[in-house]
């Protein structure tokens, strides 16, 4: 059972990582675009829309399996 905690543990620390990156590209991203450095009108295609909505998402999903084994854990 330990070994088995450990491991949920392994996993729980990887997606966190995982997520605080993300969060901090998406932190980039905004103050880009509020600081007009970058131009996101171009990327306002429906491919890229539907793109960036699954990417968010899936970082959603990883959040609430993070959340479930902190919660477990």
């Amino acid at each position: 059972m330990t070994e088995n905690m450990s491991r949920l543990c392994r996993v729980a620390v990887a997606i966190g990582g995982f997520l605080i990156m993300m969060g901090i590209f998406l932190m980039i991203a905004i103050a880009l675009t509020l600081a007009n450095f970058i131009d996101t009108s171009a990327l306002a295609n429906e491919t890229y829309l539907l793109v960036f909505m699954l990417g968010l998402l899936s970082i959603g999903i990883l959040d609430v399996i993070a959340g479930i084994i902190f919660f477990r854990g």
